[in-house]
């Protein structure tokens, strides 16, 4: 893949959304992603690109999929300022992402076990709802809180 973003990967961004640093690995095959912050909330989204459509040039199912397992996990890592891995991801796809859409998606914990986190997610493009579902994370480790997170606002870092 190309280090070079397209036109669309770098323009018509929403307001308050900045790139998310994940550039290396398999995030850097699937973005660019991008976060935003409401207090606690984080909100991910991205553009669908011609690298994320199936041969129906919509958004394949595997790129919603992975976009929600990483916007809804996320809740975790931005109130809890823990690393987590997935143990169950369950998605209802509702509507389809075209090529160019904006997808965006959050989530909020329902569940909190030990170091078990059930979270209830939606991803949506404009006004249509994509998927709903739940997931289950579990915490494998603290880690120092990164800006924007409750412990990093709490500990008087973020303001």
């Amino acid at each position: 893949m190309s280090d070079d973003l397209t036109e669309a990967q770098t323009g018509d961004i929403p307001p308050g959304f900045k790139p998310l640093n994940w550039t290396r690995g398999f995030g850097r095959q699937i973005g660019p992603l991008y976060e935003k912050y409401e207090g606690y909330d984080c909100t991910l989204g991205f553009r669908v690109e011609e690298h994320h459509t199936n041969g129906m040039r919509n958004c394949h199912g595997g790129m919603l999929m992975t976009v929600a397992d990483v916007a809804w996990g996320r809740v975790i890592s931005v109130q809890k300022s823990h690393f987590w891995v997935t143990v169950r991801l369950t998605c209802d796809f509702l509507s389809s992402a075209r090529l160019g859409d904006w997808v965006h998606g959050k989530s909020e914990i329902v569940i909190e076990d030990d170091d078990l986190y059930t979270v209830r997610g939606e991803l949506w493009s404009g006004d249509r709802l994509l998927m709903t579902g739940t997931a289950v994370y579990k915490v494998v480790g603290a880690r120092e809180p990164r800006p924007g997170e409750k412990a990093f606002v709490e500990a008087g870092a973020g303001g």
